[in-house]
């Protein structure tokens, strides 16, 4: 499989979602769908690494098909409202490293620290 750029895949979501009728659904319908995607993952994760084994009845999912059914509504709804996801991911990136570049510690200078600098 071949890495495909954030652009390609809003066009790729755009091309499978515009062979349909119905179109996008609503803003409002897509968050409801994050918010069921995003409790689906969270089951997984809590089977994989909670205290919440599955039952023996239950499919057998994975956290990586979770994590790619919320990346498909969260591509749908950026596509439905004309957001440009790689320029969301480079803003909210700048500002991680401008806001908040000191809030957190740095493993250099936990390095320091032990090297007695």
């Amino acid at each position: 499989m071949t890495g495909k750029s954030m652009k390609d895949m809003q066009e790729e979501v755009h091309t499978y979602i515009s062979q349909f009728k119905e179109g996008y659904f609503s803003p409002l319908a897509l968050t409801a769908r994050l918010t069921e995607e995003l409790g689906e993952l969270a089951r997984e994760i809590n089977h994989y690494y909670g205290e919440k084994p599955k039952k023996p009845t239950e499919d057998v999912k994975t956290v990586d098909e979770e994590l790619g059914d919320l990346l498909f509504v969260m591509i749908t709804l950026a596509n439905s409202l004309d957001i440009d996801m790689e320029q969301a991911f480079h803003t909210v990136m700048h500002k991680f490293n401008t806001r908040d570049k000191d809030r957190w510690t740095r493993i250099d200078s936990l390095e320091d620290d032990r090297d007695g600098k």
